[in-house]
């Protein structure tokens, strides 16, 4: 389970906040284009299956009041269930929405203010999608980008062949392109991975627009308040704030496990990965303590992530040893543990961080 929060970004340097929803609502309605009224998604909130852009637009633009020019006027919250996760649910929309709905009392829970804030205080949309594509970014596309820099040319010759701007065999370039696209490291149904190429699987994952403000337009609720506990003075008065995300993303993951009976590996838990980053040896000795089977989970993980963990692996040598004093592991082996440890860091850390996309 992954959970994105990102606030509203206007402008080329996100210098102010003050546009409309409105693009944001029409990149969410990309997907009905062209599907049978039957087959697409709708807008919807805690109470209401069926809510068009219009009000969606209507409703979080009219609801700044006293808002800054700065101030982000709304909030994009995205959930991105597992493939496992969406397995086990059957990828079923109806399922989703109910999790969504259940996920918002999670959230507005998060929130440290002087009264309670439930979810009927929270004014949110959102809309699932079920697609999604390669970024430019990404490392399939990046493996492949040499090959497509060297299939470019060719067909660009190919065209110049065929105008008698070159001379040249068309079944022989045509022949390099096919070698090429052969060798690229990644393919989908034969055709190179590139931005924009649509991914393979359950992709099916929830958009939600939270307004900055409070259904009654009066109080701000930001979850990117930046602390979890706070006290601020505002006119001569106390004022509690903040919003405390471990606890909203922990939620996330206990809320999905007690709706559907999802048992959750201790590799892929929310804690875990905070754990790793705050105290490596005791992560490493939790792993070692698992059941074996679990155990074996969690190595798989571990490898994809591109820690060695066959029987001459350092990361495997380093779980054996956990809870012993490193010292006597051989110094060459504990330099490439720590650089197993820090590959893992990293991946963990791109595992817990939010992602921006880019409303």
């Amino acid at each position: 389970m992954h959970i994105n929060i990102t606030p509203q970004k206007i402008g080329p340097k996100h210098e102010t906040y003050n546009s409309s929803v409105t693009d944001y609502v029409n990149y969410l309605e990309k997907e009905n284009e062209g599907k049978h009224p039957e087959l697409q998604e709708h807008f919807f909130d805690q109470n209401n299956d069926h809510i068009s852009p219009e009000t969606v637009i209507s409703e979080i633009d009219g609801n700044t009041k006293k808002l800054k020019k700065r101030d982000p006027k709304f909030y994009s919250i995205v959930i991105s269930p597992s493939a496992k996760e969406l397995k086990h649910i059957n990828n079923d929309p109806a399922l989703l929405r109910s999790y969504t709905r259940e996920l918002m009392k999670d959230y507005a829970a998060s929130f440290y203010r002087d009264r309670k804030v439930t979810v009927d205080d929270i004014k949110y949309y959102a809309k699932i999608e079920h697609e999604r594509t390669f970024r430019g970014f990404e490392k399939r596309v990046q493996e492949n980008a040499p090959y497509r820099k060297q299939i470019a040319k060719l067909q660009n010759d190919m065209a110049k062949v065929r105008r008698g701007e070159l001379e040249g065999n068309l079944k022989k370039i045509q022949r390099k392109i096919d070698r090429l696209v052969a060798e690229a490291p990644h393919k989908i149904n034969g055709k190179l991975v590139t931005e924009g190429t649509k991914k393979e699987g359950f992709q099916t994952h929830v958009h939600i627009i939270v307004s900055r403000k409070d259904v009654t337009n009066t109080y701000s609720l930001s979850p990117n308040a930046q602390h979890k506990k706070n006290v601020t003075i505002l006119n001569g008065k106390e004022q509690k704030q903040g919003f405390d995300r471990n606890r909203f993303f922990d939620a996330a993951e206990q809320r999905f496990g007690k709706l559907f009976g999802y048992q959750r590996s201790f590799i892929d838990q929310y804690g875990a990965k905070k754990l790793y980053q705050k105290d490596p040896k005791k992560f490493f000795a939790l792993v070692v303590g698992l059941p074996a089977n679990e155990r074996e989970l969690a190595l798989k993980s571990l490898y994809k992530l591109g820690i060695p963990t066959n029987q001459k692996g350092m990361a495997l040598q380093l779980f054996r040893k956990a809870g012993l004093n490193v010292p006597n592991i051989p110094t060459n082996k504990v330099q490439l543990a720590m650089k197993a440890f820090n590959q893992l860091k990293k991946g963990m850390k791109r595992a817990i961080e939010s992602g921006s996309i880019g409303v």
